[in-house]
């Protein structure tokens, strides 16, 4: 095997915990979060290449995935979530939170997010700084700022009407 092919797969096992959440986020389905999954790491390797920077792999990683699954859900217009609450059970921390209740129902709320305030959800819950989730995302650290803020008031209307 190639050092670079080994590489690659040592990184992915080590962060394939940030694909899970973000297809935790974006998809409720199983079988469209197994599907994203592997075209993500599709994405990750073609791009893997081009990587030049590896002290900042999680941010590389966080930023495909959310494209990726951005893209994925523009192109499928009729995307129907089937299930009301993901059914995961890919890591053991993933299936923890899935039980724990005030998980679930954040999760539900965050999904009713658009898919960019998702996303800077996802990073900001994760604790990311605003300057990381801005290098992430593409959007400056104002912009993250206001955006998160936004997203809090709105889900708490969300909570608050459950």
């Amino acid at each position: 095997m190639k050092s670079v092919d080994k590489e690659f797969l040592e990184i992915l096992s080590r962060y394939q915990g940030i694909i899970h959440k973000v297809n935790l986020v974006y998809f409720k389905s199983a079988e469209d979060r197994k599907d994203n999954f592997q075209e993500v790491i599709y994405q990750l390797w073609k791009s893997f290449p081009s990587l030049k920077d590896r002290s900042k792999i999680g941010s590389w990683m966080y930023a495909i995935a959310i494209n990726v699954s951005i893209s994925v859900i523009r192109k499928e217009n009729n995307h129907v979530f089937t299930e009301l609450i993901p059914d995961i059970g890919h890591t053991d921390e993933i299936d923890k939170m899935e039980q724990d209740m005030d998980f679930r129902e954040l999760l539900e709320a965050i999904q009713r997010l658009n898919n960019i305030d998702k996303s800077i959800m996802l990073l900001y819950l994760e604790g990311h700084s605003y300057e990381q989730i801005a290098e992430i995302t593409g959007i400056n650290s104002l912009n993250v700022g206001v955006r998160i803020n936004r997203a809090k008031k709105q889900l708490k209307i969300i909570l608050e009407n459950k």
